[in-house]
């Protein structure tokens, strides 16, 4: 499918012309940035094929990683082989780690995901591909490092991701540059992380592995570092800009003389050249960005908008943003602070009959038909519980859209769970029935429709349970697209198509909203919130194409996961909750029962997800405050799309 989220320009460094010494000077490992990870792949298949059609007939050694960092590295290497582009007849693959104890036949291996990934769609010689054994005995362990150690040196290219804590490989925190291939012991938090290979069973993970090592690494002759999504951008940032420190591994690696670094604008969005781009060279002074350089000032020097000085400009690398746009630095603090004020609103439909010249949304018309989309069956109340909220209590038709069941997100002994509360209600006792499903799971496959079918129903009447506590009613304003993307039954999803794009249109088709929101997270860029974002702009774009006229009064909102906030310099339209309605959120996303006290994909985080809304939306109204603006107890931030 063709539409890829980006999230839209809004001024920036001007690249062109600059020398590269310039533009990457904050970096210890240049780093090339792309706006999302799909022409990067490509740019890193160019490079590839390139170097092995450049080999001239001698073996060309390329080290790879797996993991869902390469999907499209992998799915462009093997179109490119098939096409007669590149051969991969005199290419030795070796594989950098593997699970231990292991079997090449396991279908989490690393052995069987790198061969189904790309070993066998493209024409290598299976004798040409290394992948550490999982299955060699304990005491021969040592040796058997030792030898794949001595044939893993010397890569011509090694290529691989990073982790969101800078791991390379199970390379992780307190690893050093002096370490070869050999066993590690995986932390219960590495487990944790790994699990969701296991049926997102932490017994059944593996409690070790065998990785290359980091001076194994170092000795290849060129390396490509890898790192999509905003979940990776504090990585990025220690790995090409920080000191070398062990609490990031792959920041060994800046020791390297030929070693390149590929990212998306997610990833890479905490570099200086995209955090602070003044700093690096001449800007494109649009009115957000001038926003953003306003705020990077205020929070740099603990000050509000309008106690800012020539001084403090002139001091922090701003004096390009007083020549480029001709205004006195009191002009601006102006100008700032009533953009940002005019942001705020407790209407987030619009006010009816209000003058709304100032206001981030129009009053008329009035009411308005919302569409929230929800990737998740509580995305909803996680993401904008308290705009969710309002715009019910403010007398609009609001309609809610789950656009996946959520199915594999809730736990076997949850399911146990309702099946006694249905027979202590005096329903047939199916215990046993659904006992049998759950032991008849083989790790690495799909769960049993049967199973999913009943952790749907789970997950859909704690959705309406939720809606209706905002006074929704359920039947008629909540809508299950169960879209066929992520029915595999497993954590690895189908590829996104047609058919999702087409339940959306209808529904899109059948409301006709004047106001349509949808999450703009791009922590994890093979992750459901971004399949789905990506899934409802297809059809917007196609009922435009198809000539729709109601869609020209439709405008789309995007909001943010229990992760990661909008920056005030992007944010379009910020909602205050009262304290009543932060109590009132929570006990929304407490209806989601399944979900609560065992989060089932938590990433780094402990929190539960009614802490982590919580904690997000009080900071983003402590940060307005900081600037100068009335202090709120919470605030849901909005970026306008179109």
């Amino acid at each position: 499918m063709g539409k890829h989220f980006t999230l839209p320009y809004e001024g920036g460094l001007i690249e062109r012309g600059l020398p590269d010494g310039i533009l990457h000077s904050f970096e210890k490992i240049w780093t090339r940035v792309y706006p999302e990870s799909r022409p990067a792949s490509y740019a890193i298949a160019d490079y590839i094929v390139d170097a092995i059609n450049g080999a001239e007939g001698r073996l060309f050694r390329l080290g790879l990683t797996t993991g869902s960092t390469p999907t499209s590295l992998y799915n462009e290497l093997a179109r490119r082989c098939k096409a007669g582009k590149v051969s991969f007849r005199n290419v030795e693959i070796v594989s950098i780690d593997e699970y231990y104890p292991s079997s090449k036949d396991e279908l989490q291996s690393r052995n069987h995901r790198l061969h189904e990934a790309l070993i066998n769609k493209v024409d290598v010689s299976w004798e040409n591909v290394h992948i550490p054994d999982g299955t060699v005995p304990p005491e021969e362990l040592s040796a058997y490092c030792a030898r794949f150690d001595a044939l893993a040196r010397g890569l011509d290219l090694l290529v691989i991701g990073v982790g969101e804590q800078g791991q390379v490989g199970f390379n992780e925190a307190g690893s050093n540059e002096k370490t070869r291939t050999r066993a590690v012991r995986l932390s219960y938090a590495s487990r944790k992380r790994q699990s969701q290979n296991f049926n997102n069973d932490i017994a059944a993970t593996p409690d070790k592995a065998i990785t290359l090592g980091i001076s194994t690494m170092l000795s290849a002759k060129k390396i490509i570092l890898m790192a999509w999504g905003e979940g990776k951008a504090a990585a990025v940032k220690a790995i090409a800009e920080g000191l070398v420190d062990p609490a990031w591994p792959a920041s060994y690696l800046q020791a390297h003389d030929h070693i390149s670094f590929y990212a998306d604008e997610a990833a890479a969005s905490q570099l200086t050249r995209l955090q602070a781009p003044w700093l690096v060279g001449p800007c494109d002074w649009t009115p957000k960005f001038v926003r953003k350089a306003v705020v990077w000032l205020c929070q740099k020097l603990d000050k509000p908008i309008l106690k800012l000085t020539e001084k403090d400009y002139l001091e922090n690398g701003l004096e390009d943003l007083l020549e480029s746009t001709g205004e006195a630095f009191d002009k601006i603090n102006i100008d700032v602070f009533n953009d940002l004020q005019h942001t705020i609103t407790g209407w987030p439909g619009g006010k009816p009959r209000a003058e709304d010249s100032t206001r981030p949304v129009p009053a008329v018309p009035y009411p308005k038909t919302v569409l929230i989309f929800s990737p998740h069956p509580d995305d909803d109340v996680i993401s904008m519980g308290g705009t969710f909220i309002r715009l019910v209590s403010q007398g609009h038709n609001v309609h809610v859209a789950y656009e996946t069941s959520g199915n594999v997100a809730v736990h076997d002994d949850v399911v146990l769970q309702h099946m006694d509360a249905a027979f202590q209600l005096g329903y047939p006792d199916r215990t046993e029935e659904v006992k049998a499903l759950i032991e008849g799971k083989v790790p690495g496959e799909g769960e049993p429709r049967a199973l999913l079918e009943l952790k749907g129903a789970i997950r859909r009447s704690e959705a309406r349970s939720a809606v209706r506590s905002f006074g929704l009613n359920a039947s008629t304003n909540a809508h299950f697209l169960n879209l066929p993307f992520y029915e595999s039954g497993g954590i690895k999803k189908k590829p996104r198509s047609q058919a999702d794009t087409d339940i959306i249109k209808a529904l899109l088709r059948e409301l006709k909203p004047q106001m349509v929101f949808m999450a703009g997270d791009l922590a994890d860029p093979h992750g459901t919130h971004r399949v789905c974002t990506e899934a409802a702009l297809e059809a917007l774009d196609q009922i435009r194409e198809e000539g729709a006229d109601w869609l020209s009064a439709t405008h789309v909102w995007l909001y943010r996961g229990a992760w990661m906030e909008w920056e005030l310099g992007r944010v379009d339209m910020a909602v205050p909750l009262s304290p009543d309605e932060v109590v009132k959120k929570r006990h929304a996303i407490f209806r989601h029962l399944s979900q609560k006290d065992i989060v089932p994909f938590p990433g780094e985080d402990p929190r539960e997800f009614w802490q982590r809304a919580e904690e997000r939306t009080q900071n983003t109204a402590r940060l307005y405050d900081q600037l100068g603006m009335a202090e709120y107890q919470a605030m849901e931030v909005f970026l306008k799309l179109w």
